[in-house]
């Protein structure tokens, strides 16, 4: 499992092969380039130059290797609060078989339960967590900076060997410094494009961060609370929810950076503010978790799925347009297999597999047991719920368009569409 990883071989790995690629073919092709346009022995300002650039390079790629080899924390098999009785108030986690401390979510690409879990980044083939945010935000910021002063070398260089015959024939022969050749006009060109990729993308991908660190909040923990700011909407309840770790934007940013770096506390019990405490988010995701169970359906087999992301021979073109855009794995399964389905949309569903007795004798059959399949290969064995369809949805949004309660059923139908999203 991808937890389980040397620190060698945790590099060997398309993400971290791919990002550094990128950074090592930016940081070559920059100096390359610099070397004609302006010089590091030319002047003072030409060697800090070139050596800012280097120091932004290296400090990118340090804080590359400390994300992937520090990793994000891993809460311990069979994990067990001190107080039994805290028990109730926490998640149980099956493939561990323990509890999930509070803020700790189980990764299915590592295949344990990591301690404030962000997310699963291919990249560093490894989660962000707890332990590496900060190398991991650092890494961000280094590399942004780095490609911005690298695109600008990239872009003048680009500029003065595209314009070299004119200074010739000018009287300009100090600025035909950059000569190109097939090799070089092609790795400036790549490495130009690069740079402004990992910008772009980078920047997004930074500013998503920051955002969750200045609230002390995970892109996990931001769909939990939106979900629990849904469900008192939708009871019509005067409960607020009060989010427990948010300690103020000075605090929350402590939490994560500091002056070494260093993870603070053991990632399993966290500061909260007033009127909280260290089970109020385990509480709202129970209460949520029991809702989920309160929606699912089951479904039967009646055809072969394949388990493929795009099944156009088995399923038609139909299907695999309207794929869920998730990375989130997809099932196989047999005519007579019986599935509990928690998500529902048109052509897709979501579910877990019920293992037959042969397979619980660990008997398994090939392929992952949780996932999304087509819709066409199953038929419901329960009621489905309403709010599944989003024909039907439109369709009732058309009639109330010519009634005289629209304002009424317009409001349900708004809900309705809230649900849908939520499943």
């Amino acid at each position: 499992m991808c937890a389980d990883i040397s620190s060698f071989r945790r590099f060997l790995h398309w993400g971290p092969i791919t990002a550094l690629s990128i950074i090592k073919c930016i940081t070559l092709t920059t100096l390359y380039m610099n070397s004609m346009w302006w010089p590091p022995n030319e002047s003072f300002a030409a060697f800090a130059h070139q050596a800012l650039f280097l120091l932004l390079s290296t400090l990118a790629t340090f804080n590359y290797i400390m994300a992937t080899l520090t990793g994000p924390g891993l809460l311990p098999k069979q994990w067990q609060p001190k107080d039994p009785k805290d028990t109730e108030f926490l998640q149980y986690c099956k493939e561990c078989e323990g509890y999930k401390a509070p803020r700790s979510h189980h990764c299915r690409k590592c295949n344990r339960c990591v301690k404030k879990m962000d997310h699963h980044c291919p990249w560093i083939n490894h989660c962000v967590g707890w332990a590496n945010h900060a190398y991991f935000s650092y890494f961000l910021l280094f590399s942004i900076l780095g490609s911005i002063q690298g695109t600008v070398v990239l872009s003048c260089s680009f500029y003065r060997g595209i314009y070299r015959y004119y200074y010739l024939t000018h009287g300009l022969a100090h600025l035909a410094s950059v000569q190109f050749t097939v090799v070089s006009i092609i790795m400036c060109i790549l490495g130009m494009g690069l740079a402004i990729g990992v910008v772009i993308g980078l920047s997004m991908l930074l500013y998503i961060q920051l955002k969750t660190i200045v609230s002390n909040q995970t892109g996990i923990e931001i769909w939990i609370v939106e979900k629990a700011l849904y469900r008192r909407y939708r009871s019509l309840t005067d409960e607020q929810f009060v989010y427990p770790y948010d300690l103020g934007w000075r605090l929350n940013l402590r939490q994560v950076f500091n002056e070494e770096c260093q993870k603070l506390g053991d990632g399993i019990e966290w500061p909260v503010t007033d009127g909280c405490d260290q089970f109020t988010l385990t509480r709202e995701q129970l209460a949520q978790k029991q809702e989920k169970r309160a929606r699912t359906r089951t479904y039967k087999c009646i055809s072969n799925v394949t388990g493929r992301w795009l099944p156009i021979f088995s399923q038609g073109w139909r299907v695999c347009v309207s794929a869920p855009c998730t990375d989130e794995p997809r099932i196989r399964l047999q005519p007579g297999d019986i599935i509990k389905v928690t998500r529902f949309r048109r052509h897709w569903l979501f579910g877990e597999r019920e293992l037959s007795d042969l397979e619980r004798k660990n008997t398994q059959r090939k392929g992952q047991i949780r996932g999304w399949f087509p819709r066409r290969s199953v038929v419901a064995l329960t009621e489905v719920p309403d709010s599944e369809s989003s024909d039907e949805i439109k369709s009732n949004g058309k009639a109330f368009n010519g009634n005289g309660n629209g304002h009424s059923q317009g409001k349900q139908q708004q809900r309705n569409g809230h649900s849908k999203k939520y499943m």
